[in-house]
């Protein structure tokens, strides 16, 4: 059979239906399923719906109560592995500086205004309308030979509950690549670093100020603690690779003592451990707590514990992947301007390609710097619509027969 031509590819893509894509973004950022508060439910609800009144095979399953993953699927069988899409249906929490109520959408211009309508409830609404076009792909002659999917996660902004539970227990489908439609500008991103987070609790012995030397100084410690963090960091940064850079430690929490005149007995400090791709958290831990012990900062009296309590590893797919070339020739042959590059943020994307083995990108419409996570948070239709036609395209590149 021949490779679609230009034209019918072009055509299927400009069947993408604008109007499908505002109306469930709208819908989704009005339901808030905001995180942590574990209600994802209401939103899923309306995600389950748009994808059934476009053809789509729906499951849910629920990972805690009123938690469900969602994976939709455009058609029963193939016999080539097909292309996923991930994305995510919580959001964070809304904060100050709103000029208008954050679930409440407003309009200005192209913009479309609402918490999570960038990160990435816009995104999902692209996935679903591009999907929806791909089903009318047999009217322009064009046969796709693996499944198209979309898998919406809970519990991305905070502990990954939702992607944790499907690589334990994965689609029954094989998948040639995987595309997380978070907010990259349009812009194709081949890796990312991972997060973790580590708790480190310093334990000491309490005195009276007025003789220090009676106690042992938990504060003291984690000091040395921090100057140890700060090192390492200097060590990493000196010897950046290209794509992602380095990993990099945020102490966001420090707290302790129990009063000015008392030698504090106790100290805590929340860590941030932004991860390269192979790293793992419990490495980074098990490293930092060997350089507390060289350093000779707990013993006498002194006892410090590294916990790690979160990871969302980090990953990177080949610059001359298929998946890579095709998504950079689909946004571009889409009418807007795209980049090659890596990441500095995390997302579920490092479980499907470190657990499952599926060669994975990012690339979605809204700007995860200027937009996601702040106040009156917005995203351009024009974008979103731009984005769907793209995943149109991509997945004609990789999965149509004789292309």
């Amino acid at each position: 059979m021949p490779p679609p031509s230009a034209d019918a590819i072009t055509a299927l893509a400009e069947t993408v239906d604008a109007a499908l894509v505002e109306t469930l973004t709208c819908e989704l950022v009005e339901q808030p399923s905001v995180n942590p508060g574990g209600t994802e439910g209401a939103a899923v609800a309306v995600l389950a719906r748009a994808c059934r009144e476009v053809g789509l095979a729906v499951t849910t399953t629920e990972v805690a109560p009123d938690r469900p993953n969602l994976l939709a699927t455009l058609g029963e069988s193939a016999p080539a592995p097909g292309l996923l899409f991930l994305g995510h249906t919580d959001v964070v929490p809304t904060g100050p500086n709103w000029t208008g109520d954050p679930f409440v959408v407003r309009r200005d211009g192209d913009l479309v205004i609402g918490r999570g309508a960038a990160d990435m409830k816009g995104g999902l609404a692209a996935v679903v309308a591009a999907m929806a076009a791909l089903s009318r792909a047999g009217e322009f002659g064009i046969t796709l030979s693996g499944l198209v999917s979309l898998l919406a996660t809970v519990d991305e902004e905070e502990h990954g509950l939702g992607v944790r539970a499907v690589v334990a227990d994965p689609p029954p489908h094989d998948y040639a690549g995987c595309i997380v439609a978070e907010p990259t500008s349009l812009q194709v991103v081949r890796g990312c670093r991972g997060a973790s987070y580590l708790q480190i609790e310093v334990t000491g012995r309490a005195a009276h100020s007025g003789r220090p030397s009676d106690g042992r100084s938990a504060i003291e410690a984690a000091a040395a603690v921090v100057w140890l963090i700060g090192r390492d960091q200097a060590e990493m940064a000196a010897d950046p690779e290209p794509l992602l850079g380095f990993g990099t430690w945020n102490i966001g929490v420090i707290e302790g003592g129990q009063g000015i005149n008392i030698v504090p007995p106790n100290c805590y400090l929340g860590v941030d451990r932004r991860l390269m791709p192979g790293e793992s958290v419990t490495a980074v831990a098990d490293r930092l707590a060997g350089q507390i012990t060289a350093a000779g900062i707990d013993g006498d009296g002194i006892e410090v514990t590294v916990t790690p309590t979160m990871e969302m590893p980090g990953f990177a797919t080949d610059a001359e992947a298929p998946l890579v070339l095709a998504a950079a020739a689909a946004v571009e042959q889409s009418g807007a301007a795209t980049s090659i590059g890596g990441w500095s943020a995390a997302c579920d994307g490092g479980f499907i390609s470190r657990d499952l083995g599926v060669p994975t990108i990012v690339l979605g419409p809204g700007d995860i710097n200027n937009q996601a996570h702040q106040p009156d948070e917005s995203v351009s239709l024009t974008e979103l619509v731009t984005a769907a036609r793209a995943y149109v395209r991509t997945a004609v590149a990789l999965l149509a027969d004789g292309s």
